[in-house]
């Protein structure tokens, strides 16, 4: 009897109290949220805008300023065995590319990222970046390495993740690199519609 109570009282559990999904967004400075405070930084606008709309996600945003692919890859199992999110965002690469690092490594290290994020069961929205064109063929080879990867590992891809900021300097900081606070909810914007229907 107390054990038909029991299953009797979780159908009918408020939806607060069942453990909410994770989106895990693994970055760099641009999702880090450099030289505005954490709480600005579009990932943290992302869990307000679930909390409004009643979304039963929360997020775990691990970005690092500097991080690279490499650091990426090595950090991703520990955050996946932690966090089990449902949803994983791969905003990375942007420093291989300022760095001029090798554009196959790169790839390799965020196949290895979608590879290991899918095994988990989780569905992966790949954030691709630009290179100013200065860099030559290389920012070309660049930026297509994001729609290949997505292509290649049937994953969302947003292609820039600064396309609504990157003709607008008013919007990014004094070092012309990292976009301001002011320009957080565009970037949120931006990433929403690649990353709603993923939510299910």
């Amino acid at each position: 009897m107390r054990l038909v109570l029991v299953l009797f009282s979780l159908c009918f559990l408020a939806p607060s109290a069942v453990a909410a999904k994770t989106i895990l967004v693994l970055g760099d400075s641009l999702s880090a949220g450099y030289g505005i405070r954490p709480e600005q930084a579009w990932p943290s606008l992302l869990t307000q805008r679930l909390a409004e709309r009643r979304i039963d996600y929360t997020v775990a945003n691990l970005s690092i300023s500097g991080e690279t692919t490499a650091g990426g890859r090595s950090r991703l199992a520990a955050a996946l065995a932690t966090h089990q999110p449902a949803v994983v965002v791969l905003a990375l690469g942007a420093n291989d590319g300022l760095r001029g690092l090798s554009i196959e490594q790169m790839r390799g290290n965020l196949e290895a990222m979608i590879s290991a994020a899918q095994k988990a069961g989780a569905r992966v929205l790949v954030a691709g970046m630009r290179l100013p064109p200065n860099y030559g063929p290389y920012a070309d080879q660049f930026v297509q390495s994001f729609a290949d990867i997505a292509k290649t590992k049937k994953t969302a891809l947003l292609p820039f993740l600064l396309e609504p900021v990157a003709t607008r300097p008013e919007l990014f900081q004094a070092d012309r690199l990292h976009p301001t606070a002011e320009a957080q909810p565009l970037l949120l914007e931006h990433v929403w519609p690649k990353l709603q229907p993923l939510l299910r």
